[in-house]
């Protein structure tokens, strides 16, 4: 899964993984319910910009709501299609010296974390067998396995990382 091109010389992957696609896509559904509420005020407010254009002939009336409108319709269901789409492009590993997530819609972005510099990590379990994994470098660097199946596998793997980099100190 992980593209050739990412791993150094001598790495082994020892897990990988790709989020599951349902979980993925509607990681942020808290959005698309915003967005609706947000679409259908801005709506009306659209419809009420186009009727004050007609009645006081200033156009600019029935322009102004548009990109609150546009922006209403993105967080109701185009976030939703962009994280779908997304989606085809994620990709997560664990090899025998990095953590390693490969991710983006228009050009792949991959971020790692060396496993010596590992510190800590948490499961938020979304299931019995689904989870997201964020994965600790210090206080300020993360990165996010969203949405995994069978996390139990990860983690096994990042506590022995870090069992070892306790026992190094």
């Amino acid at each position: 899964m992980i593209q050739a091109l990412i791993l150094e010389d001598g790495e082994t992957i020892r897990w990988e993984a790709r989020p599951a696609p349902r979980c993925y896509t509607f990681r942020h559904w808290r959005h698309s319910v915003f967005g609706l509420i947000f679409l259908l005020i801005c709506s009306y407010w659209q419809v009420l910009g186009i009727a004050m254009a007609d009645t006081y002939a200033v156009r600019w009336l029935a322009w102004l709501p548009l990109p609150f409108v546009i922006t209403g319709l993105y967080f109701f269901v185009g976030h939703l299609v962009q994280a779908r789409l997304e989606w085809n492009h994620v990709y997560y590993a664990i090899t025998d010296r990095r953590v390693i997530v490969q991710r983006g819609l228009a050009r792949p972005l991959s971020k790692f974390i060396e496993l010596s510099e590992l510190t800590y990590f948490s499961l938020h379990r979304q299931g019995e067998q689904l989870g997201t994994v964020r994965v600790h470098q210090g206080r300020e660097q993360q990165l996010v396995l969203h949405c995994i199946e069978q996390p139990h596998r990860a983690t096994e793997l990042l506590e022995e990382a870090i069992a070892k980099n306790q026992s190094a100190m």
